[in-house]
């Protein structure tokens, strides 16, 4: 019996801490929900109060009529988009790791090639696009590449410094046991490297999407950024902000993804990486 109520009270403390956590969640989300909502409430009664045209501004209500009446249109351009910034995420983020890895090995690699990703990463995004359309034809490819552009400066900077983060103490221990680069680079330097490569791909993660709709707008009869173009010139205001917020939310799901693989990754995380 003494047995029987013990293993109840652990129980019922298990369920009690379990649902303490559910609590505590809730109470660290309430801020933003409660946020979102009154800047929603405060959307509709400004539009309702001054009366504003639909064609300048919708009101909440009636974008949401647009996802209602005009779904199907949203989600055939939804997919275009979501694929190319997921191809430009991939590519843009795995040359950078590449080259982030050479330059470490490499100072003359470094000393030639750092320079001009620097330059072309100067150069604006919609500038590069038509040259782009131009080489690449107006399919997926050129749309994939200017998501790749604007994804990969942000991570070669961060993988570099992460893998020159490593102490010099770390690096002569590997040498006094007779470590080769390969070793180094897999169990310390790659090590080191997480938290800075994952600070760069959460910006990854949404400069993507912008990139893919932005490659959009240079000669495109798809995709949100081609849906963006037509609802602003034929006026229609509410499809317009219905695209816009399609197009945030899936930056916000993309940010969202990387934060979860994130945390499962990295189990501690140094205190000045941000």
């Amino acid at each position: 019996m003494k047995a029987a109520g013990t293993g109840n009270g652990r129980a019922l403390a298990a369920a009690a801490g379990d649902s303490s956590m559910r609590l505590e969640k809730w109470r660290r989300r309430a801020p933003a929900i409660v946020a979102a909502v009154g800047l929603l409430l405060l959307w509709q009664l400004i539009v309702d109060g001054f009366r504003v045209p639909t064609y300048i501004a919708p009101s909440p209500v009636e974008v949401l009529e647009v996802f209602a009446k005009e779904g199907e249109i949203l989600w055939i351009n939804f997919w275009p988009t979501a694929m190319e910034a997921a191809a430009g995420f991939a590519l843009g983020n795995g040359i950078a790791v590449l080259l982030a890895v050479w330059f470490v090995h490499s100072q003359l690699a470094e000393r030639a090639f750092y320079p001009i990703a620097v330059f072309v990463n100067t150069i604006p995004i919609i500038a590069i696009a038509p040259i782009l359309v131009l080489m690449l034809g107006n399919g997926y490819e050129p749309k994939i590449v200017i998501a790749a552009l604007i994804c990969f400066f942000p991570t070669l900077v961060n993988m570099v410094r992460g893998l020159k983060s490593v102490s010099p103490q770390m690096l002569d221990l590997m040498r006094v046991l007779s470590a080769n680069q390969a070793e180094v680079l897999w169990k310390i330097r790659l090590q080191s490297s997480l938290p800075f490569l994952f600070a760069a791909l959460k910006i990854a993660s949404t400069t993507s999407v912008i990139g893919a709709i932005v490659g959009e707008w240079i000669g495109s009869n798809y995709g949100l950024g081609s849906l963006i173009i037509e609802a602003t010139y034929n006026f229609r205001a509410p499809l317009l902000y219905a695209t816009v917020i399609l197009g945030a939310g899936m930056a916000v799901v993309a940010f969202t993804a990387t934060t979860i693989v994130e945390r499962r990754v990295l189990k501690w995380k140094p205190g000045n990486v941000i």
